[in-house]
């Protein structure tokens, strides 16, 4: 497949699902432990997906279509894609942005996904996801609580809210992990689109024609 001419090269004569197959250009793998079978043998429901309570959620939250992110801090296919995708989100102006953590890039992300979390309990949890998004270099532990503060984050209360939540935030992760794998998604980003999976780095013009099609798929066209 010739990436160059991803952005305009899918035919409007396929369908949908075989277009979805077929722009997928990168995403940071997951390494699956041979012998250990998925979570789930089906897939979830959609009012986990799209609607768990616990889960951060951005752009207009009433929304006619969903994009569910699962992410990892660490990928830097997902930052790269981070600008453009808000921007489609802020422009189109009826998208719900669903932010799911799946920290599976080691330890720093597992550390980096919790500490977002927490901040949720403080209201400043797209300030944390933003501040550590936006990072061009690598990603330590001790950055974290550097780029939250400056992000405007009380850290002392994001850490103290991390003890008193802990399993609430572990549990949030856990289910976003079961989630990803019940769709069989094998790296980040990966995304799920009003009704369409969608394993992988998309475009800004291929994020507005997949939007244009779920909105579609809705209507019954």
């Amino acid at each position: 497949m010739d990436h160059r001419d991803n952005s305009d090269g899918v035919s409007r004569g396929r369908s949908r699902r075989d277009m979805l197959g077929t722009i997928a250009i990168g995403a940071a793998t997951l390494v699956m432990t041979p012998g250990i079978a998925r979570a789930q043998d089906v897939e979830p429901d959609e009012a986990s997906v799209l609607r768990d309570p616990d889960v951060p959620v951005a752009g207009n939250l009433q929304g006619d279509i969903s994009i569910v992110e699962w992410f990892d801090y660490q990928c830097p296919y997902c930052r790269k894609l981070e600008p453009e995708l808000r921007q489609v989100v802020q422009d189109d102006g009826k998208v719900r942005l669903v932010l799911k953590d799946w920290p599976i890039l080691g330890p720093v992300s597992v550390v980096a996904a919790r500490m977002a979390l927490a901040c949720k309990f403080q209201d400043k949890y797209l300030q944390a996801h933003d501040a550590m998004m936006g990072l061009s270099s690598r990603l330590t532990e001790p950055r974290i609580p550097e780029l939250l503060a400056d992000a405007g984050v009380d850290v002392d209360r994001a850490r103290r809210d991390l003890d008193a939540n802990a399993k609430t935030i572990d549990a949030i992760l856990a289910r976003n992990a079961d989630q990803a794998k019940a769709f069989s998604f094998r790296g980040t980003p990966a995304f799920i689109v009003g009704k369409f999976r969608v394993p992988g780095v998309l475009t800004m013009a291929q994020f507005e024609q997949v939007i244009a099609d779920a909105r579609k798929a809705k209507m019954g066209r």
